[in-house]
């Protein structure tokens, strides 16, 4: 058996429970759709790791960082200019 196997959508739906075994026993399988990587099925250990070892954040945490250069490369003159825009009014 490889590394990490690979099953097929539609086969993994059939082959679950041996998916779900391997796993138990330390061995992640890819699930891929149209031969492209889909989910995978980890062992809970992984998962608790990958978990602990991103921090997790949730809540609003979870959205920092995603606004990145939004705002151009000053915010501060940005927020300036949208004041201006509404002192002329």
């Amino acid at each position: 058996m490889s590394a990490n196997p690979s099953y097929g959508l539609e086969q993994a739906r059939t082959q679950l429970p041996a998916i779900a075994a391997n796993a138990f026993a330390g061995v992640a399988s890819v699930i891929t759709r149209h031969g492209k990587p889909y989910a995978a099925v980890v062992p809970i250990r992984d998962l608790h790791q990958l978990r602990t070892a991103a921090g997790n954040p949730s809540g609003i945490l979870a959205l920092r960082g995603t606004g990145q250069g939004l705002w151009g490369p000053s915010v501060s003159q940005a927020v300036a200019d949208l004041r201006d825009e509404w002192g002329d009014a």
